[in-house]
């Protein structure tokens, strides 16, 4: 009773924290000047970090096994991973901006895991034959670290894209102001002169700027999802291993199986993309988008269908 209270107050007290965070990451889009406000979201994310780990000792503790046996212990794990990769940087004083797609994230996952949806997991069960083994704190932890780092960087591809079609949309009607001016008379022209060197100028410094956010979205999504398809590897390797001592075989095409191998592939051609430097940029951001889709078919769909031999923690409606 006492580690089930604690549990309660870890979880709450985490969901408030990052929930404080996401408004002071609000307020801080509409007052740049004030920079304790920024400090203040870091250190929110810390304690959240603290709390999640504080939350799956006390389950694992509680338990007995490690807590990752259903869908509500893997949302918590999940959250707890989106905290991690948003605290990785922050090490070595890299600039990057994984903190407007962690913490909304971190506050998602978590709202749905603490939601009435899944309050028949809250209590703690023992686990089924098949998963006890010691091949499960291997295997389902590298593929929900996967899943946090390869939507995490999924994010940032989709909002490279964003970025991208909006500056394209600029530069079209841009063109089209420049053609249809083209038509004015001298007078005309000769009079506004000098707010068009002005728009100009001011529309080339947004531009650069724009082009070095995009840059950097390019460059951090790369990384993460690099990261993330290192975990995917490992995590399909070691679970096929645990499927050969399980069920005598190494492949079953079982439907997380299949989503998962489809997922592998989708961020392999990724990674291939970004090999040729033609394809860099937007082009390998589309393949990385889809993604994000693919992720959230192969970590939802079995749960949601409660079907196949991954089907444990599946909940109904």
């Amino acid at each position: 009773m006492i580690f089930l209270t604690l549990e309660h107050i870890l979880t709450h007290i985490s969901f408030s924290i990052v929930s404080i965070v996401i408004t002071i990451h609000l307020m801080t889009l509409l007052i740049d000047e004030i920079v304790g406000l920024y400090d203040s979201s870091e250190k929110g994310m810390i304690a959240t970090f603290f709390c999640i780990t504080g939350f799956l000792v006390t389950r694992w503790i509680h338990s007995g096994h490690f807590p990752l046996s259903d869908l509500y212990e893997s949302l918590m794990f999940l959250s707890w991973s989106f905290s991690i990769i948003h605290m990785v940087p922050k090490i070595g004083n890299h600039k990057n901006n994984l903190s407007e797609i962690t913490t909304p994230s971190a506050i998602f996952t978590q709202g749905f895991a603490t939601s009435g949806l899944l309050t028949d997991m809250h209590q703690s069960a023992i686990l089924v034959p098949a998963l006890q083994s010691q091949w499960l704190m291997m295997h389902v932890s590298m593929m929900v670290l996967s899943y946090a780092a390869l939507l995490c960087g999924s994010l940032l591809s989709i909002a490279l894209l964003v970025i991208t079609f909006r500056k394209n949309i600029e530069n079209f009607s841009k063109s089209n102001h420049f053609l249809i001016g083209s038509f004015y008379f001298c007078e005309i022209q000769y009079v506004n002169k000098k707010s068009n060197v002005l728009r100009n100028t001011s529309f080339t410094f947004r531009n650069y700027h724009r082009h070095q956010l995009i840059q950097q979205l390019d460059h951090w999504s790369y990384r993460v999802i690099s990261l993330g398809f290192i975990f995917l590897t490992i995590g399909i390797l070691s679970g096929a291993v645990w499927a050969n001592e399980a069920w005598g075989s190494y492949w079953n095409w079982d439907p997380k199986e299949t989503w998962a191998f489809i997922t592998w592939t989708i961020f392999a051609i990724y990674l291939h993309t970004r090999t040729n430097k033609k394809w860099q940029g937007a082009n390998s951001a589309i393949v990385a988008s889809m993604g994000f889709l693919i992720i959230w078919i192969c970590y939802f769909g079995v749960n949601l269908l409660g079907i196949g031999l991954h089907s444990y923690g599946s909940f109904t409606f």
